[in-house]
């Protein structure tokens, strides 16, 4: 089983980007322990990093072609973009939505996802813990419907 992991804007300056708010935690190091934590469970990843809303869709659009699943953490376009929604549906591949902060617990703009609602589950706040939480249960939900 393949999975893609899609991390969006600004998501490369982690460990440097308002570590009050996201840790120091470098994207890398997610990554890497992603990386571990899937060969534990006899799963590949790729992950993919972007600033770009066009790259992030053009990525969705490849993963239906080589991906069981995606764990997304759009970012700034999880509240925006309807671009990210649509190639999510188009590849009709199970996905989970994930954020390192508690986004019910900011900014009120920040309390709606244009992707949620078609989630297979939606996990945020638990730091760059989520990351490990939404593939443990994307991959549990994969072999459930297997």
């Amino acid at each position: 089983m393949h999975l893609l992991v899609l991390h969006g804007p600004n998501l490369n300056l982690l460990g440097r980007r308002e570590p009050g708010l996201y840790g120091t935690t470098s994207l890398d190091q997610i990554n890497a322990e992603l990386q571990q934590r899937a060969t534990e469970l006899g799963v590949s990843l790729s992950c993919f990093q972007s600033n770009h809303e066009g790259a992030l869709v053009d990525r969705i659009q490849l993963a239906g072609q080589d991906s069981a699943g995606i764990l997304i953490n759009a970012g700034a376009y999880t509240h925006t973009s309807i671009a990210l929604r649509d190639a999510l549906l188009a590849v009709n591949l199970p996905f989970v939505e994930l954020h390192l902060s508690n986004t019910h617990a900011r900014e009120s703009f920040r309390h709606v996802s244009t992707l949620a609602d078609r989630a297979v589950g939606v996990i945020c706040g638990f730091g760059p813990t989520s990351y490990r939480l939404a593939l443990e249960g994307l991959v549990e939900h994969l072999r459930a419907a297997a």
